[in-house]
């Protein structure tokens, strides 16, 4: 049977400067790794028997019908230093579908080969981060967190060279509800561009946000999407690791999984990006970051406002109120993994007083608040006095709630992707034994879930297995 997508291309109507047209280059011998049938049908994509043509369309050797190849460019911010073109450089967009929810989702090749923004770089990826990014991704959106989702796996039969050595090439295929990003709208602001950031901002609200009225509005919006997205991965352990205006997505959703790590041991100043040197991106930092990049955003906008003097102090207001946002998702997230539906300002202290606890006893991050509801939660802390303490007011706090432990349940996933289980699953498939890939996929696709066959999944790593760096898919 053929393959069928339906594209329904917008982005590639957009003027010849968003984007450079080209197709993937060709590899040697495609062959599919992974495919994720339900995400495929969800899509409304047929034909997905035929293993050959998904490697060799996923690949990027075949262009399927309707497709319009093009890499998109941007600007961007990284780790606070402004780059005023990055785009697409191992990317391509194949182009759009519209989904069974009636949602336009973006179909993007990453490791398709290089692109006029490539920077020097060789345009494509080798297999270990297409996989940790299918788990990472497929394991945020099991957990309930606007993410980019993984539709396909491809090695590509070709080595690409890094300080490793020789490693094996792979593609992956993202799927998002779109790639624009803060830097998008940084790119034409900073070339005075005023007719292509109008037509960014107007393409923007009509596939993103058609109940806005405005620039104000727009950006009052996106705030609201970033603030509750930032304290749902902080409320399950995720550190970013590469929080630049380029990877923050206008969407709201969670985008570029390079660094991305979840934290086993509680520490708030917790990095685990190799190329995070002074922990900017750290756990603890991410809040702060979020806001700044979200004045960046503002400061796109402004060109577009007639009274700019007076834009400029209606976006000032809305990023300061931005922190006190934040702060009350953060609340409310936390508040839930203790069992709390409905909290006040009051139990912020409560929130605050475990996480110092578990910081000084080296409590780890998961199993501490999934043991809130299975029971043995003390025994995560180096002293467990330290949990007893904290448990006495905890308990009053909760005579006032009705069902503190379907909240927890909720909240609280028993098994999330260890750094190193994710790790030992690429060293495995590097191998050619993609069972532990197989594995941490089925696992992770219920995490709240208490799977007797998974309890090695949830153990944190022994000393020796311990992974204290990530790197960028590159």
């Amino acid at each position: 049977m053929t393959l069928v997508l339906s594209f329904d291309n917008s982005y590639a109507q957009l003027p010849p400067r968003f984007y450079t047209r080209q197709s993937a280059v060709p590899v040697r011998a495609p062959r599919l790794v992974a495919w994720n049938a339900g995400l495929a049908e969800a899509l409304g994509i047929e034909g997905g028997e035929d293993t050959g043509a998904l490697a060799r369309i996923f690949a990027g050797n075949e262009v399927p019908e309707g497709a319009t190849p093009l890499a998109q460019v941007y600007a961007g911010h990284q780790f606070g230093g402004f780059s005023p073109q990055l785009g697409d450089g191992r990317a391509l967009l194949l182009g759009e579908v519209v989904d069974s929810n009636g949602q336009r989702r973006d179909i993007q090749l990453k490791g398709s080969g290089p692109t006029p923004y490539s920077r020097m770089g060789d345009g494509r990826a080798w297999l270990g981060p297409v996989l940790r990014e299918y788990v990472v991704s497929e394991a945020m959106h099991a957990l309930g967190i606007p993410t980019t989702r993984a539709l396909a796996a491809v090695e590509t039969g070709e080595p690409v060279y890094r300080e490793a050595g020789s490693l094996p090439g792979a593609v992956l295929t993202r799927v998002a509800s779109s790639h624009i990003r803060v830097g998008t709208f940084q790119y034409f602001a900073a070339r005075r561009d005023l007719e292509g950031l109008r037509a960014l901002y107007d393409y923007t609200v009509t596939r993103h946000y058609p109940q806005i009225e405005g620039p104000a509005h727009l950006l009052a919006e996106v705030i609201r999407r970033q603030a509750r997205l930032v304290a749902r991965w902080l409320s399950v352990g995720v550190i970013h690791g590469v929080m630049n205006t380029d990877n923050t997505a206008i969407s709201g959703e969670t985008i570029d999984y390079g660094p991305c790590a979840f934290m086993d041991t509680y520490h708030p100043q917790t990095v685990y990006s190799s190329i995070d040197a002074h922990g900017r991106y750290a756990y603890d930092n991410q809040a702060h970051v979020i806001v700044w990049n979200m004045a960046q955003f503002a400061t796109a906008l402004v060109p577009l406002m007639p009274d700019q003097d007076a834009a400029i102090e209606e976006f000032t207001a809305l990023v300061h109120a931005m922190p006190d946002r934040i702060e009350a998702e953060w609340r409310r997230a936390f508040a839930a993994k203790i069992g709390i539906a409905e909290p006040g300002p009051e139990d912020g202290a409560l929130i605050a007083d475990l996480l110092a606890r578990m910081a000084e006893g080296q409590a780890d991050f998961t199993n501490t608040f999934r043991a809130l509801v299975t029971g043995g939660a003390r025994d995560q802390f180096l002293d467990p006095a330290a949990f007893d303490v904290w448990e006495a007011g905890w308990r009053a706090r909760l005579a006032q709630e009705r069902e503190p432990e379907a909240v927890m349940r909720a909240a609280n996933p028993s098994v999330i992707p260890r750094n190193h289980r994710v790790e030992q699953m690429i060293e495995a498939a590097v191998a050619g034994d993609l069972a532990p890939f197989e594995r941490l996929m089925d696992v992770l696709s219920a995490p709240f879930e208490d799977r007797p066959d998974a309890a090695d999944l949830r153990r944190p790593p022994a000393a020796s297995e311990i992974v204290r760096a990530t790197f960028c898919g590159t």
